[in-house]
């Protein structure tokens, strides 16, 4: 044997020296090597939802805004932030709902697909839409003929919202080609989703030209959610809002615009949102737990409560919760 061969052996025997320590640790001690599913399995819950998106229908920032309230995106203080979404997640089951199909619908589906095992391509299990604004549904585009070819993907809207979709081209080209499956919803009616996780749509008060509005009630075994992204004034409503808080564990409300005057030389009075302060103030007799169930969300791009980290402060020491993307809600 040469000197060349010789080291070449050692080499070899180094080798399956080194592996077979290594394999003795792996299964002595598996603790010490978790694979990254195991580490999901620890930390993320069997039923959540995740926060997809927290703006307003246009995201943050806003095309074409270089106001100062999209100076700290443009500084990268400030991240963008999507349209509001959410992904309702059931990983026994391995299924995945949207509700809202927004222009960001592609980075959202990107946050959902590690939690969905099922095809290498990432396909919602259904879309649960509340309006015909643009925020809310125009993502619809990405499961079309020209992008994902959806096979009958549910789309669960109500009736006005299924005829605009059904009647009015491009999304009308979506019903024919079967790439989405509109599935009917009535109002106060619940839609069985399995494993114990109900979805309930619900009429409220909203500048409705193509469609009716609707907000949802998120239901598992152990838990409500309220979602109401878009509603005019509170009391517009039929319903008592601080009665239906009651009755939940948790409530994603309209936090569109923070108070009058946030957009310039404009009375924003006759705006149909109500402004987080007006919420607050209607809220401020609640007890501490009933506050603390409240969850702002889809803020304007001149919303200070994207940007500015003081006033989502103020509005959290005041016991409220701002949302944030990515966050996730266990059910």
């Amino acid at each position: 044997m040469n000197y060349i061969q010789f080291l070449f052996v050692i080499f070899i025997f180094m080798k399956c020296i080194c592996f077979s320590i290594i394999l003795f640790i792996s299964i002595v001690f598996p603790a010490c090597s978790p694979s990254r599913s195991a580490v999901k399995e620890d930390v993320v819950p069997e039923q959540f939802i995740m926060i997809t998106g927290i703006a307003q229908d246009a995201g943050y920032p806003q095309a074409g805004c270089q106001k100062a309230c999209c100076a700290a995106y443009r500084s990268g203080e400030v991240k963008q932030q999507f349209a509001t979404s959410l992904g309702l997640v059931d990983r026994k089951a391995d299924k995945v709902w949207l509700f809202e199909a927004t222009p960001d619908i592609k980075m959202q589906m990107d946050m959902l697909a590690a939690y969905k095992s099922t095809s290498p391509v990432f396909m919602p299990d259904g879309i649960f839409l509340t309006h015909a604004h643009i925020g809310h549904y125009t993502g619809l585009m990405h499961v079309g003929h020209e992008v994902m070819g959806a096979k009958s993907l549910p789309v669960y809207a109500m009736p006005r919202m299924r005829d605009f979709l059904t009647n009015n081209g491009p999304w009308s080209q979506l019903v024919n080609y079967k790439n989405i499956a509109l599935q009917e919803l009535s109002k106060d009616v619940a839609v069985d989703l399995g494993n114990g996780l109900r979805v309930t749509p619900f009429r409220v008060p909203h500048r409705d030209e193509f469609s009716e509005t609707v907000g949802y009630k998120i239901e598992s075994a152990n838990k409500k959610v309220l979602f109401i992204p878009d509603i005019d004034k509170w009391h517009k409503w039929e319903r008592d809002i601080k009665a239906e808080i009651q009755q939940v564990d948790l409530a994603l409300l309209d936090g569109t615009f923070l108070k009058n005057g946030e957009l310039p030389n404009r009375d924003m009075s006759a705006i149909p949102h109500p402004f987080v302060e007006e919420s607050m103030a209607l809220f401020s007799d609640l007890p501490e737990r009933e506050k603390n169930k409240i969850m702002f969300i889809h803020f304007n791009h001149t919303n200070p409560l994207i940007w500015d980290a003081k006033e989502r402060e103020a509005v959290q020491e005041a016991g409220f919760q701002v949302a944030e993307e990515r966050k996730f809600i266990d059910l």
